[in-house]
């Protein structure tokens, strides 16, 4: 009756080991959308900061943020969005607006001044929040964050990233591009 029980355990014992192989087996590769967003124009959103210059308006020249709800509070003329718009749409955008009543033909010129945040999370030496620079890949990101940590899997991570308003989570390679507002999530290795 022993042998059975011990069997039996046995049988369990192999069954969960299969069922979580299996489970760390099925992973989800990043969309198409991951690659084609990484030569789309830069898209603004919640923490951009912008140094928008008015031509010879040295009153309306500054930096300006995108606050939480992807607006930036320009003088004379409020809110203006600026959520999902590429620096030549808001550029357009505040032109309009000045020339109805304020300037006459306004230059406007909107450069980015401080991308929004990456975030690094996982088996890294200091999982956080972390500045983003143009040109940056996972491995620099990680390099960011103190590295890997010793049970750390080096030779991919998860991303979340924000494509053309929807949230998606894809694993990618180490010297993939990073972009502004993701999040990384580097894995434990099983062994």
């Amino acid at each position: 009756m022993s042998l059975a029980i011990s069997r039996r355990a046995l049988i369990v014992a192999a069954a969960a080991c299969a069922a979580s192989l299996a489970s760390c087996t099925s992973y989800s590769p990043a969309p198409k959308a991951f690659s084609a967003s990484l030569i789309e124009p830069y898209r603004l959103d919640s923490g951009d900061r912008l140094r928008i210059t008015v031509f010879d308006q040295p009153s309306l020249t500054n930096t300006y943020s995108v606050d939480q709800a992807g607006y930036i509070a320009f003088p004379l003329v409020g809110s203006v969005p600026a959520r999902g718009a590429t620096l030549q749409e808001l550029e357009a955008s505040l032109a309009q607006k000045l020339s109805k009543g304020y300037l006459r033909n306004p230059d406007v010129t909107v450069e980015v001044d401080r991308y929004r945040s990456i975030y690094v999370m996982g088996e890294v030496g200091q999982p956080g929040q972390y500045s983003y620079v143009p040109g940056m890949t996972i491995q620099n990101a990680v390099a960011a964050a103190g590295g890997f940590s010793p049970r750390a899997l080096q030779a991919n991570a998860d991303v979340t990233r924000k494509v053309n308003g929807h949230v998606m989570t894809g694993r990618v390679g180490i010297t993939d591009p990073v972009l502004a507002g993701d999040t990384i999530y580097v894995r434990e290795r099983l062994f």
